[in-house]
């Protein structure tokens, strides 16, 4: 299926190793991959809704449903998600003859975004982080929203009040912001009889627990200081999932990394600032190197 220059198509699904990956693209250029965050319901369309126009107009733009969401298939290998997912990524990439883009990650889509970069560092041109996950995590105790995400299909399984608390409390600066036709199309992706079966982001359990933490947390792995790329990370000040602090981080560790930090804003910078986003994003990956 051929895409609508400037436009968004109507998606396709293509296979990459033992799944399929659903993905739509949208405008010309070089290429750039949007890899959404890991809560209940997202997906990639979704999660972008804000960006994939305005970006469309200086790149080709690829915005796949990460492996466990949307219309992919719902599986996530929970000894090594991070790693998993960066996998599905260089192969999409691969199945889609593309030798190497720029990459935007949101939070478990940034943790996917920079483990590809270490992992297959010539597929990764530039990178965009947005409170990225696995940055400092074994740290410190988890944050308020982070343990809402990660008990959301424990205990009594999940809900629309479980979800709409998560969005309106921690996902976001203003919660009254939100749409209920988003929480309620997020809610119905959710319950998905395959995503309750295998949630994709859940607490690590069993007696590999610790060292699936450790190999979660980037700050453990001698790999980030020997990211070149040019990378820019944003984050909302009034983040409650992912600590700030961790853009401090990745400034400290990698080589080529600025950081901007977005005041009165929470974990959905995209979202929340997206006219800002989307110029940040733009004048970024079209700097001259």
């Amino acid at each position: 299926m051929a895409s609508i220059d400037k436009g968004v198509d109507t998606g396709r699904t293509v296979r990459v190793g033992g799944r399929q990956i659903y993905f739509i693209e949208a405008g010309t250029g070089p290429t750039v991959v949007l890899l959404h965050g890991g809560g209940p319901g997202a997906s990639g369309e979704s999660n972008y809704s804000r960006n994939i126009e305005a970006l469309a107009q200086c790149f080709h733009v690829i915005v796949p449903d990460m492996p466990g969401y949307g219309r992919s298939s719902k599986w996530i290998d929970p000894a090594d998600p991070f790693g998993d997912l960066a996998g599905s990524v260089g192969g999409l990439l691969d199945e889609l003859g593309i030798a190497s883009a720029h990459l935007i990650g949101n939070s478990y889509g940034g943790a996917a975004a920079l483990r590809l970069a270490m992992d297959r560092p010539d597929k990764v041109n530039r990178l965009i982080l947005m409170g990225p996950g696995g940055v400092g995590t074994t740290r410190a105790l988890p944050t308020a929203g982070l343990q809402q995400l990660l008990n959301y299909y424990s205990g009594s399984g999940p809900s629309r009040e479980k979800l709409t608390r998560f969005i309106r409390e921690y996902l976001v600066f203003d919660g009254a912001s939100v749409p209920e036709e988003l929480i309620e199309t997020r809610y119905q992706a959710s319950i998905d009889p395959d995503v309750v079966a295998n949630p994709p982001l859940r607490r690590p359990s069993g007696p590999l627990a610790l060292r699936t933490l450790w190999r979660m947390d980037f700050t453990r792995d001698s790999r980030l200081r020997k990211v070149e790329q040019p990378t820019l990370v944003v984050w909302g000040t009034d983040d409650k999932v992912n600590r700030p602090e961790g853009g401090r981080m990745l400034v400290e560790a990698m080589p080529n990394c600025d950081l901007y930090l977005a005041a009165n804003t929470g974990h959905w910078v995209q979202w929340e600032r997206a006219e800002l986003f989307n110029t940040l994003a733009t004048a970024f990956l079209e700097a001259k190197p």
